[in-house]
């Protein structure tokens, strides 16, 4: 995935940062994606999302609202009206510079802004709302114990997120005025809904306003088990293979063509974004290494121990599952937590080299589900006759040449 940060300017003429994340090949369609109230363009539901539509051939916009994240502003001078302006605006600047976005996604009050906005972006085929108000309004209940202060002073500081905002007078008077029912009556495009029947922030009956409200063709998802800010990454990319496969019929996306059998190589090159930061292509996947900011990198991906840690992870839980599954055992989930280190050759007395240092893999397994202690022994047995784990613990040679 390639990501292109730049600044745009928003409809009071700040200049709002914003990332354009792009897929290896020609995207096959442009997405819009609005964050939560008070979020950012990075906030990790966002950017987990558009990992997720990106790896289907999706690119993806997002961008922070005037006055949060890095873009210019004060929040305090903004309301609904404004953020729904600034979406508009970033729509203009694909359609300039890309193509216009044919797919409006949006998080929360995010989700109610695409819906208001979705009639002055003509190209736009499909919106997509995540745990969305029916009404712009109800992000108010945020901070109705300062609600009367705001009215009498004008303004108040109020704690949103754990982060102090001010809300003005305007701001209350602005969402007060907003129907959002009416713009999604007339939307005229397809729309998916998506929400959790435990969301303790927006109540599940939005979905169902939103529903009601909506004509055909309309699509409802629940997420059950996830909270408001979708923070579990199952989530967020749940959400984004729902979002990629439902927007095909919608977008006149072609689908992506079967993938080519797996190539046995390994492709590792330097991207040159970076001191440190490597590409890396197994078959029909793409992903990044790099190192921590703290030792000079930009920490865009896994350090290269990282990847060996998680190879040996992988390799311990598959081979867990294909026994587990022969034998008709009762394991639910395996969870395989690794740390590397290096250890004096001295204090590892199963080791034949005592001299130096050595390097230590601590594995640690957990393993849920109704398992008797003999039928718990027996995969932890069969966790050391993983491949990687063989292949580690045996002698390995490595032929390098260069070409």
């Amino acid at each position: 995935m390639l990501t292109e940060r730049f600044q745009f300017p928003g409809a009071d003429g700040q200049m709002l940062s914003a990332a354009l994340d792009l897929p290896e090949n020609q995207p096959s369609a442009f997405a819009l994606l609005a964050h939560c109230f008070t979020c950012g363009k990075d906030v990790l539901a966002a950017k987990r999302i558009a990992d997720g539509l990106v790896a289907r051939g999706i690119a993806v916009l997002r961008f922070d609202f005037t006055g949060l994240g890095s873009s210019e502003g004060e929040f305090a001078n903004t309301h609904f009206s404004s953020n729904v302006a600034d979406l508009v605006c970033a729509a203009n600047h694909l359609r300039q510079n890309h193509q216009a976005p044919a797919l409006l996604i949006g998080h929360s009050l995010g989700g109610a802004a695409v819906l208001a906005a979705a009639a002055q972006v003509p190209e736009a085929k499909a919106v997509v709302t995540i745990a969305a108000p029916s009404d712009p309004a109800h992000v108010v209940g945020l901070f109705k114990d300062h609600v009367e202060r705001i009215q009498q002073d004008g303004e108040a500081e109020v704690s949103l997120a754990g982060r102090p905002f001010t809300i003005r007078r305007e701001f209350l008077e602005d969402v007060s005025t907003h129907r959002l029912k009416d713009h999604i009556h007339t939307l005229h495009k397809a729309l998916l809904i998506f929400h959790s029947p435990t969301d303790d922030t927006v109540s599940i009956d939005n979905a169902t306003e939103i529903f009601l409200a909506a004509r055909h063709p309309k699509s409802f998802v629940s997420l059950s088990g996830a909270n408001h800010l979708l923070s579990d990454r199952r989530d967020a990319l749940y959400v984004a293979d729902m979002i990629a496969t439902w927007s095909m019929r919608y977008l006149d996306m072609t689908p992506a063509a079967e993938p080519a059998p797996h190539d046995t190589d390994v492709v590792v090159q330097e991207t040159g974004a970076s001191r440190f930061q490597q590409k890396i292509t197994a078959g029909s996947h793409t992903f990044l290494a790099d190192e921590p900011a703290s030792v000079g990198g930009m920490d865009s991906g896994p350090g290269p121990y990282d990847f060996l840690l998680a190879g040996l992870g992988a390799c311990t839980s598959m081979t867990m599952r294909l026994y587990a599954e022969r034998k008709a055992l009762p394991l639910e989930r395996t969870t395989v937590r690794l740390r590397h280190s290096r250890v004096y050759a001295k204090d590892c007395e199963e080791c034949e080299t005592k001299e130096g240092m050595i390097s230590r893999i601590d594995r640690e397994i957990s393993m849920e589900g109704d398992l008797s202690e003999e039928q718990r022994a027996k995969l932890m047995e069969i966790a050391d006759k993983c491949p990687v784990h063989r292949t580690l613990t045996s002698d390995i040679q490595i032929v390098t040449r260069a070409t």
